[in-house]
């Protein structure tokens, strides 16, 4: 990929909510034992967003971190843009509500709906606009108030989902720094949409009596279906970015999945004959927060020490669409 900047990734934030769902909550609630979820998904806790709370406050605390880790003003922005799939309502954007808390100048803002792999096609995006020397700092975003959006009569969904953001600012890189994004890899195959979806809510089924009662606003998953998938496309993402750099596994130092499952990590793990130890799992005391699984891990890994200056990172990530992506960078 030419570019005319190298891209580095200068700051970047989490935040969780406070309050905690756990898998013996979860009993109380619907058919299942700690034992069950813990050996099909991984997960113990889920933090779950508080009455006031939306996703562009998740999002602002998230970002502060992150603009603080950067020495960057919110008024020094370019472009803010927000991955989720549970704004804050259908208009205006979430990523124009975070604008406003920031006190951000007057700068382009918008939301990107790629489900679980939406931050990684912010980077992508953010890349571009920065490579070619259009925009100078960029904040990406991922953030989600899932539980809303949660069905806690069926076990098959509910065990999963929980609420994060997760941000980072990037900027152009400065010749002694040797950070960049080596290459992004994103794909969507629109022909298994029905895989994992949110069926009312929009322009083709509009909220009424109907969809409440058929409880038709709630996430609707085909689990064996979407593991098979989940798998192959990561691995296959991964591969291509490894090929277009000419790199090995060896050389890289951490591998960043989508955390859904703690199956489908190992199985990718498998699948691409790496270490299990290469990759950073956070979902045993998060669960899926979908956009903001993958932000949220590479800040905590770089907070505690894992994750230092100079390493080669490769962040991986599927959702529902189905999207999938990869992001191959030195950090």
């Amino acid at each position: 990929m030419k570019s005319f900047y190298r891209v580095r990734i200068a700051g970047t934030g989490s935040y969780l909510p406070e309050k905690l769902l756990s898998n013996k909550d979860l009993e109380k609630m619907v058919e299942t034992s700690d034992e069950w979820i813990r050996e099909r998904t991984g997960i113990v806790n889920r933090h779950i967003a508080s009455d006031n709370e939306a996703t562009s406050d998740l999002a602002l605390k998230a970002s502060l971190k992150a603009l603080e880790e950067a020495q960057i003003s919110p008024k020094e922005l370019d472009l803010i843009l927000v991955a989720t799939v549970s704004p804050d309502q259908i208009m205006p954007s979430t990523a124009c509500e975070l604008q406003a808390k920031l006190d951000a100048r007057h700068c382009m803002a918008f939301d990107l709906s790629a489900a679980c792999s939406g931050f990684l096609y912010g980077l992508s995006i953010a890349n571009e606009f920065i490579a070619t020397g259009r925009y100078k700092n960029i904040l990406v975003v991922g953030a989600e108030v899932l539980h809303h959006f949660v069905d806690y009569t069926k076990r098959e969904t509910c065990i999963l989902f929980g609420d994060a953001a997760g941000a980072a600012v990037l900027t152009a890189a400065k010749d002694y720094e040797e950070s960049c994004i080596y290459s992004h890899h994103m794909a969507a195959n629109g022909t298994l949409a029905d895989l994992l979806i949110l069926p009312a809510g929009g322009s083709k089924m509009p909220c009424s009596e109907e969809v409440l009662k058929e409880r038709l606003n709630y996430v609707r998953m085909k689990g064996r279906e979407i593991f098979k998938h989940a798998v192959r496309t990561m691995t296959d993402r991964c591969q291509e970015a490894l090929d277009a750099n000419q790199m090995q596994l060896s050389d890289i130092d951490w591998i960043i999945p989508h955390q859904a499952n703690t199956r489908i990590i190992e199985a990718v793990a498998k699948s691409l004959k790496a270490p299990l130890e290469k990759f950073i799992i956070t979902i045993e005391d998060m669960g899926n927060t979908s956009a903001a699984t993958i932000p949220v891990s590479f800040d905590m890994a770089i907070r505690d020490g894992r994750i230092q200056r100079g390493q080669n990172i490769l962040m991986t990530a599927f959702g529902a669409g189905l999207t999938s992506g990869s992001v191959l960078m030195r950090y």
